[in-house]
């Protein structure tokens, strides 16, 4: 049985939650519930949960600042929140699970199985941190990092440092400015969504690109954008004027 403690400060959304974990994951034991941020924690410090369901917007005491307050947060984090756009962008970038209210039963189930196999991942705080974060600068996009998952690891990449991202099926490989490549096993159409407003564009199919690093735009050849370390990037047909102006 995998432990789990569900914090929200609306009992109705604690009382559903409970209903469908219930229902739809048996191995989930629900030991103890709280309404806000500072019995949550104390119910954490006592129980020790493998998961907890999180509300960050919360009265009094938001969940985001429970998790700073919680620096070594040995269990898995679950977000449930109601949809806000910067908060999920935030997820995504910092790859924690999040469910949006009301709640979807296949993305619930989705979360708590790759909570149980990720409990004893040892970034899981590196995670957490990265969010808080993210989440405290919203404004200063420039510090925002993003989680890049490899077989091997997560490595948390400041937007800045990424020269280019290049497809190949379902993975990706992102090409900094110091000449590491790192390939995740996700399609680029996602990291697209996530990094368009950091000034990111989507030149072609196959290749996304970093305009703060763009030197040229070539004309020859079909065109093709050179980048600050050399590299030739194309650019397709119905992508040049779109293109174009974003580097205007």
């Amino acid at each position: 049985m995998t432990s789990a403690i569900i914090i929200d400060d609306e009992q109705n959304n604690i009382d559903n939650l409970s209903l469908l974990l219930g229902k739809h994951c048996p191995d989930i034991g629900i030991v103890a519930t709280a309404l806000n941020a500072d019995t949550g924690m104390q119910k954490i410090k006592e129980l020790s949960p493998d998961i907890i369901f999180l509300d960050i917007q919360m009265p009094a005491k938001s969940g985001l600042t429970m998790l700073e307050e919680m620096p070594a947060l040995p269990s898995a984090v679950i977000f449930v929140t109601a949809y806000d756009q910067y908060a999920i962008q935030a997820f995504r970038f910092s790859a924690v699970d999040y469910l949006l209210k009301p709640i979807n039963v296949s993305e619930l189930k989705s979360a708590v199985e790759k909570a149980i196999a990720g409990i004893r991942n040892k970034n899981l705080n590196l995670h957490l941190e990265n969010l808080v974060n993210q989440l405290r600068k919203q404004q200063n996009k420039d510090v925002h990092r993003i989680a890049l998952s490899s077989l091997k690891e997560t490595r948390f990449v400041y937007t800045r440092e990424i020269l280019y991202c290049e497809a190949a099926n379902n993975y990706s490989t992102f090409f900094l400015i110091d000449g590491e490549k790192i390939i995740v096993s996700k399609p680029i159409y996602e990291y697209d969504a996530m990094l368009r407003d950091y000034g990111f564009i989507r030149c072609h199919q196959s290749f996304l690109v970093n305009k703060a690093h763009v030197r040229s735009f070539i004309k020859e050849d079909g065109g093709s954008v050179l980048l600050n370390n050399k590299t030739h990037i194309p650019v397709s047909r119905s992508k040049r004027d779109e293109l174009k102006r974003a580097l205007e």
